[in-house]
């Protein structure tokens, strides 16, 4: 795989230059070694063992890219969360600054006519891995997010910046029960996060990951007008860590919660995408 590393006092984040995805970021604290960010357990597996009609984002699923568009692409021709997250990135600069490390990637496609450069900057005793994308040049409107993901042995709890609402869409990821399963209502819409609808009746606490629950669902957090920055943070359970993650809602105002917990019975997924 062709990843480029960089790292400060504490901390080194690798990205995968082929499509853009952070592959690994490792953090030193208390004399561990933490390790926030999720991998795709057939990542590096033969491509012959994996669906001829993966898009390689999914082949290389790992860790946190850009989304441009976020799903599926319907401004121009383009695999699942578009060409930032399918393609090759460039090394533009790489070099050390007071107290730390930059690096800036640049995308070699163009995504409505804009060039896309990815900042990665570390700053000595951070645990942080501070991220930028800039687009210039180009025209019309797209999506964009970032796709953070992180994984538990154990479950955890989950915590968030003040929230509108979270509302599922109207079909679940997976309604074939012969392919796959979801648990929550959809469509559903609340203002308690701690009191979503099940399918099956009743409620659940989306702040409570549980590892037992064996499902593929899909919720769209809307952020309230709450004058400070946007934040979600993960405690996990058999990690003794806490995971977060850091954003400015004026310019990304809702997060998607993705919970992928062996939920999916087809490949390359397989039930094994668990936590």
């Amino acid at each position: 795989m062709d990843t480029v590393t960089i790292g400060a006092k504490g901390i080194s984040v690798s990205l995968d230059l082929a499509v853009g995805h952070i592959a690994a970021m490792d953090i030193e604290a208390d004399g561990r070694i933490l390790k926030p960010l999720h991998r795709a357990p057939w990542v590096g597996s033969p491509r012959e063992s994996l669906p001829e009609n993966l898009p390689e984002g999914t082949v290389r699923l790992s860790g946190d890219f850009l989304c441009a568009p976020f799903s599926a692409s319907d401004v121009e021709a383009a695999p699942l969360h578009g060409w930032p997250a399918n393609s090759p990135w460039d090394v533009v600069e790489n070099g050390a600054i007071a107290g730390g490390r930059r690096a800036v990637f640049r995308l070699r496609r163009k995504v409505m006519g804009a060039t896309i450069d990815k900042v990665f900057t570390l700053r000595d005793g951070h645990p942080f891995l501070y991220q930028e994308h800039i687009f210039s040049g180009g025209s019309g409107a797209i999506s964009v997010a970032h796709h953070p993901m992180t994984v538990m042995q154990g479950g955890g709890r989950l915590a968030f910046s003040p929230k509108r609402m979270a509302v599922t869409p109207p079909t679940p990821p997976e309604p074939d029960p012969a392919r796959g399963r979801s648990m929550l209502a959809y469509p559903a819409r609340v203002t308690d996060l701690s009191r979503f609808p099940l399918a099956a009746g009743g409620t659940t606490d989306l702040t409570d990951y549980r590892m037992e629950d064996r499902r593929e669902d899909f919720i769209t957090l809307v952020e309230a007008d709450h004058g400070g920055p946007g934040w979600a943070a993960i405690a996990r359970r058999a990690e003794q860590d806490l995971v977060m993650v850091l954003k400015n809602p004026a310019e990304l105002p809702v997060t998607m919660l993705w919970f992928s917990n062996g939920g999916r019975d087809y490949a390359p997924w397989s039930g094994r995408h668990i936590g």
